[in-house]
């Protein structure tokens, strides 16, 4: 695979966003460009196309020339997230073991804020008329007690039959242990009916916990026949056009994955845009020359955390998409509803932000698509630290007459303040909103993010970067010089990744080594099958050994790596307690450990996107003009030099305040802050001083 791959010249990104698309293009020399139009809505998929058009444009070529040159086309999609978040998912029907049919709407009866009851929960995806008992059952220790009713599955095929049930979910109870059953449900159901998409809950999530397994097989039937069709659509359409390759989908393991293997489980796809966060980061480190590393993407509508400790990513099982509950390996993002189209408004005579937000249309009021709302976006252009110049390239055009009619309007006249206060206290409650969301992954997890460098990236994190860094205690910001397109860049540093997971329950002193080595190896078959499969050579392929352990009768585990990759309890113990004194801050030195599952990551290694290496400049840059900015309430408004960030150089400095104008993005830095171009053309900001808050 690697050798084709060198053979061609362009690598493509596609993130479709909630505002805008962004696709990177890359080039067999590492020279990235990028390319934003504004996101469609009704049909993600044109959005995409768009894009593809204007890079053709931008290197003079038709759009099939530059797809028969395209070594590798890589898409984070929306469209399964999306598909749950409006509710046009299928008709689903459920078969599921006698005495568990509400188990969907018992739940757990968790709340994600115990104090408020009064919430209701979502609606369940499959009717009750839909979930269809089953007599059948596995025992405790995965042994066939009673066979699946052959009548009980025939009458739920005829009622499926009649209600046009689209997708089919099989449930049974410990089939996470035994899947026969399961299996031979699905065969039966195909003798009476025919059902394209089907969806075995021990196939999508062989895990323990009859609601958690359910509620993620419903949720993989409810978006597969949307999901599917349209990524088997837009690949088939791209291959037809030129693309040499099949297309790569980011998943919500940071890894990508091909069209034909997510078909059969699209919820992995439900992270699939932020967690290219993870390439990104894997990018930038090696210029940054740190391995510790925060990054705040804030796009149009939310802003994505993501935090790397020493090279790795933590990952969860766990995501909760639109208020339903699905397991499935994913990066650990905290995501909340803030960003450069996020809406300030006055209820009551209280300021607050979020978490509405104006969308691609109408947008902010400054863009003059008809939004009259005041946004984020609005503020900054109020207090002078947004423009967008005729011939800037900006991918939008700003209006700051509308900006300052919205902010006025909607929130100085309520609070009776003047418009720059108003929009100064917008800013300043959207970056306290920024502030939590980064100490939620970092400080709450057990780290200390002075440790660390803040990345701000998206199209709106980089003017709030320096600011949030600040309060943070971190001592570095680094903004990419390509931040508005930071996860399409990242699609394109993600390899192939396929995760395995399967139960085994034992004391860690006591597991039977031939059982663990039995499962390991067949999971790695299978691994090794599914990337051969995917035309990688065996020096390509990289398979690593984890488990998932606990102190008995703890209720939450801790995933570990085998040192080594060798099953040595000694060593697995030591391994399991150091991350459990880092996130819990004590241990059981003499605690038994209970083994809950063992997991294999495998990954299929793509060549790695080269970084460009500038040639320094040590002349001062000159700035493009000079006009006034709000710095804060005690500076108030200060005349500051704006510089055109693609005319700087790498090695070239400048000392704050400033504000830097860039194709993507716009930075903005404190009085105390020197910002210097990095070798690779990127931004490294010093804060000085780390801690002082400024707003």
């Amino acid at each position: 695979m690697s050798a084709t791959l060198s053979q061609m010249n362009w690598r493509i990104g596609v993130d479709i966003g909630g505002t805008f698309t962004d696709l990177v293009l890359a080039d067999a020399n590492g020279a990235v460009r990028v390319f934003k139009v504004p996101t469609v809505p009704a049909d993600p998929a044109q959005g995409a196309l768009n894009a593809l058009a204007a890079a053709a444009a931008g290197v003079s070529c038709s759009v099939g020339e530059l797809l028969r040159d395209t070594a590798q086309f890589v898409h984070g999609s929306t469209v399964a997230t999306n598909t749950v978040l409006e509710r046009n998912g299928a008709r689903v029907g459920l078969l599921t073991s006698e005495g568990f049919r509400d188990v969907l709407e018992i739940r757990r009866g968790l709340r994600d804020n115990p104090w408020d009851h009064r919430v209701p929960y979502p609606n369940v995806l499959v009717p009750r008329f839909l979930r269809r008992p089953v007599r059948e059952r596995i025992d405790r220790h995965g042994q066939p007690a009673t066979t699946p009713s052959a009548a009980d599955i025939a009458d739920a095929a005829k009622v499926f039959a009649e209600e046009k049930v689209e997708a089919v979910v099989v449930a049974f109870f410990n089939s996470y242990l035994e899947p026969a059953h399961e299996l031979h449900a699905a065969e039966e159901l195909a003798r009476h009916m025919s059902v394209p998409w089907v969806t075995l809950s021990s196939a999508i999530a062989p895990v323990m916990g009859e609601y958690e397994r359910t509620s993620t097989a419903v949720l993989n039937a409810y978006i597969t026949p949307r999901t599917v069709t349209y990524l088997q659509s837009l690949n088939r359409q791209l291959l037809e056009m030129g693309l040499q390759r099949p297309l790569l989908l980011i998943q919500s393991n940071g890894g990508a994955i091909s069209v034909d293997q997510v078909a059969e489980r699209p919820a992995t796809l439900l992270l699939s845009g932020p967690a290219a966060g993870v390439g990104a980061l894997d990018f930038y480190s090696r210029a940054i020359g740190s391995t510790d590393l925060i990054s705040m993407e804030i796009g149009g509508t939310s802003c994505d955390v993501l935090l790397m400790s020493k090279g790795k990513v933590a990952f969860t099982d766990t995501l909760s998409i639109g208020g339903y509950d699905v397991v499935t390996r994913s990066v650990d993002v905290h995501t909340v509803g803030a960003g450069g189209g996020t809406i300030a408004s006055v209820r009551e005579g209280m300021l607050g932000v979020g978490p509405r937000g104006a969308g691609a249309r109408p947008g902010p009021a400054c863009y003059g698509h008809g939004g009259t709302n005041a946004t984020v976006t609005d503020a900054q252009v109020v207090l002078g630290r947004l423009r967008a110049a005729a011939g800037s390239g900006k991918a939008v055009r700003i209006d700051e007459a509308l900006a300052t009619q919205a902010i006025q309007r909607e929130i100085a006249d309520p609070l009776k303040v003047s418009c720059d206060t108003a929009a100064a206290g917008v800013i300043r409650m959207m970056e306290q909103k920024l502030l939590h969301a980064v100490q939620r992954l970092s400080v709450e997890r057990g780290h200390d993010p002075r440790d660390f460098t803040l990345v701000a990236c998206g199209g709106a994190g980089p003017v709030h970067g320096a600011e949030v860094g600040r309060q943070l205690g971190c001592r570095r910001v680094y903004v990419p010089r390509l931040a508005g397109a930071f996860c399409a860049l990242g699609m394109l540093h993600a390899d192939v990744r396929h995760d395995y997971v399967r139960m085994h329950l034992a004391r860690l002193d006591s597991a039977d080594t031939t059982r663990v080595e039995e499962l390991f190896a067949r999971l790695e078959a299978e691994a090794t099958h599914t990337l051969a499969q995917e035309g990688f050579a065996a020096s390509d392929m990289r398979l690593t050994r984890q488990a998932d352990l606990r102190y008995l009768a703890q209720q939450w585990d801790i995933t570990v790596a085998l040192p080594d990759g060798v099953w040595d309890p000694a060593a697995i113990r030591a391994a399991f307690e150091a991350e459990h004194q880092r996130q819990y801050g004590h241990i059981q030195p003499e605690g038994a450990i209970e083994l809950i599952r063992q997991r294999l990551t495998a990954t299929g290694r793509l060549p790695e996107l080269d970084a460009e290496h500038l040639d320094r400049h040590d002349a001062t840059p000159t700035p493009v003009e000079r006009r006034g900015v709000w710095l804060n309430a005690a500076a108030g408004w200060v005349d500051t030099p704006v510089y055109e960030g693609w005319h700087l150089r790498a090695g070239q400095r400048i000392d704050g305040p400033a504000v830097i104008d860039e194709y993507t993005t716009t930075v903005f830095i404190g009085a105390q802050d020197r910002l210097e171009v990095d070798a690779a053309g990127n931004f490294m900001i010093h804060l000085d001083p780390p801690c002082q808050v400024q707003n």
